[in-house]
């Protein structure tokens, strides 16, 4: 037996044999579970709009009544934001340079994501 492992490189050979083996099972497992059946695949929609949502979020005072609605089309996406009426305000901004930054933010988003988006208001 012994001249078998010297042969063979010794017991240490297969022993690493077997833990790239199990190395590998458990990453294909991973990847298994990862996309499971049914679930849908997170559009590029849905990453512009958490941002747009961070932002909104740190600017109004009344967070609960914050609702984002995405609509997705073959030209790109619309993302409306409604907000409480107090709020309005601090979403748009002076002059309206509030809500042209974060349409620049989601834009470059989604130019990096190569989807074309739009953010409005809802009053």
């Amino acid at each position: 037996m012994n001249d078998l492992n010297a042969a063979m490189g010794g017991a240490d050979a297969f022993d690493e044999a077997e833990v790239e083996v199990s190395e590998l099972e458990v990453e294909e497992t991973d990847e298994a579970l990862a996309a499971e059946p049914g679930e849908a695949e997170e559009l590029p929609s849905d990453r512009i709009a958490d941002l747009v949502e961070l932002l909104v979020l740190g600017l109004v005072d009344d967070v609960d009544a914050v609702a984002l609605d995405v609509t997705d089309s073959a030209e790109g996406s619309l993302i409306e934001i409604t907000v409480a009426p107090d709020d309005v305000g601090k979403v748009i901004g002076r002059r309206g340079r509030t809500i042209k930054s974060i349409r620049t933010l989601a834009r470059a988003l989604g130019q990096r994501l190569d989807t074309e988006v739009e953010v409005e208001v809802l009053d």
